[in-house]
C-alpha cells in the first residue's frame, strides 16, 4: 500500500473538484493513481464538485502542472527506490557467487 502525503491527496481532490467535465477515473490517471485511491480521498474530503456553475475556488487551487509534477515527483520517488533494491540485490548475488 502506498502512502502518499496529505498535501497531494488535497491537491488531487482540489483538481478533481476543478474539472467538473473529467471523471474520477480520468483525473486518478493524470495522477497516475488508482481510481479507487482518488474516489477515496474524494468521500473523506466530503468533497463534491459544484452543481451549475463554479461556487467559490480555494485560495490556491493546484494547476493541473502542478498535481502532475507532484504525481511524477511521486513516481521518481518510487523508481529510485526500487533501483536501489536492486542495487543491493545486484551486489549481493555478486558476491555469492564469487567462490
Amino acid at each position: 500500500m502506498k502512502n502518499y502525503p496529505p498535501r497531494f491527496k488535497a491537491d488531487a481532490v482540489a483538481l478533481y473538484r476543478l474539472r467538473p467535465e473529467a471523471t474520477i477515473r480520468q483525473v486518478a490517471t493524470d495522477l497516475g493513481i488508482s481510481p479507487e485511491t482518488l474516489r477515496n480521498w474524494v468521500r473523506a474530503a466530503g468533497a463534491s464538485r459544484p452543481r451549475g456553475r463554479r461556487a467559490e475556488v480555494p485560495a490556491e487551487p493546484p494547476t493541473l502542472l502542478e498535481a502532475e509534477n507532484a504525481a511524477l515527483r511521486e513516481k521518481v520517488r518510487e523508481l529510485e527506490e526500487e533501483r536501489e533494491i536492486l542495487r543491493k540485490a545486484a551486489k549481493y548475488f555478486a558476491g555469492k557467487t564469487r567462490w
